[in-house]
């Protein structure tokens, strides 16, 4: 069997917030961002993470690769310990696990050309390279994304969000990373130009074997480039499955009420899909429900929802954390 790049095992990720008019001596309080999120991750697959704004999903890519200290819980990269690590330890984990942020040309820095950014990791951690092989592999890996050489020397203001994307993939691919953790990378960008990072993902994954944790809010997107999926509520997995189980048999009912939501292509379809809304907003992460963290928008909770929280069980193709699910 082969052994997983990536163990996460409940993880907590909680931080301080002082309320407005709190008095200075007064205890800050918890907002659990990430509360108790368990997955494995295999060379080579894709991981979709989906779930509402608010539901720890950005909170937990920063925790996998440090950008955030985790409160609780076990992180572990090819075996090794890295919850309580010290910088340097990092320094060198992060070296195989790089990241594409949300906004294309802010993750960009302006005073920066398109060669200097795609050089940048280069230089940080192969400071052995001099500069004329440097500049090879910038040229190399910005052909290899689709982009002219030649406009190596231009500034993120000069190119299109979709380009901006694309600079950013030649950074976080120029160290021939293992993992890339793609944090809502096509949101910002038109559908036409999804399509187009998208399937430069799904090539370059092929082509380089890398494993990649893609966080979306469409689904749509999730089902075409995900091996499994990871559906968060409020902080927790609540159904973890293989790609075809989840989309073809879900069985939380907040995975059930996502997928009813998803547009269908068939007008006819359309017409006569039956959309299952929620009620209500999510709780706040300060103030938690007792229990099952759905209960409170749940259409099957009862007592015994707000006496525990469900554990997400069940065969290794398909987990559901939901006491009504069989």
């Amino acid at each position: 069997m082969t052994e997983p790049l990536l163990r996460v095992h409940d993880l907590h990720v909680h931080f301080p917030v002082r309320s407005k008019g709190a008095w200075p001596w007064q205890a800050p309080q918890r907002l659990k961002a990430v509360d108790g999120v368990s997955f494995t991750l295999l060379p080579g697959e894709t991981l979709g993470v989906v779930g509402e704004s608010g539901c720890g999903k950005s909170t937990l890519a920063r925790a996998i690769i440090g950008l955030v200290p985790v409160t609780a819980g076990s992180l572990r990269w090819q075996g090794r310990e890295l919850t309580g690590q010290a910088a340097k330890d990092w320094r060198t984990v992060r070296r195989y696990m790089q990241m594409i942020f949300q906004d294309p040309l802010a993750s960009l820095n302006p005073r920066m050309t398109v060669g200097e950014s795609i050089a940048e990791p280069l230089i940080t951690f192969q400071p052995h390279l001099n500069r004329g092989e440097v500049r090879q592999r910038v040229w190399a890996m910005m052909e290899r994304v689709g982009l002219l050489p030649s406009l190596v020397n231009r500034y993120p203001h000069e190119f299109s969000g979709g380009q901006c994307q694309r600079i950013g993939i030649a950074r976080a691919l120029i160290l021939e990373p293992e993992l890339i953790i793609c944090d809502e990378p096509v949101s910002a960008l038109d559908v036409s130009i999804q399509a187009q990072v998208i399937n430069l993902l799904k090539a370059l994954q092929r082509e380089l074997g890398l494993a990649l944790v893609f966080i979306a809010h469409d689904l749509s997107v999730v089902r075409h480039i995900s091996t499994r999926v990871l559906v968060m509520y409020l902080g927790h997995g609540v159904e973890l499955a293989d790609r075809q189980a989840l989309y073809n048999n879900p069985k939380h009912p907040y995975t059930q009420a996502l997928l009813s939501a998803v547009p269908v292509p068939d007008p006819d379809a359309e017409k006569t899909r039956r959309v299952q809304l929620l009620q209500g907003e999510p709780p706040s992460p300060l103030d938690p429900p007792s229990g099952c963290v759905f209960r409170t928008r749940c259409p099957l909770a009862d007592d015994e929802c707000a006496r525990a929280v469900p554990e997400l069980k069940g065969p290794a193709e398909h987990r559901v954390a939901c006491f009504k699910v069989e």
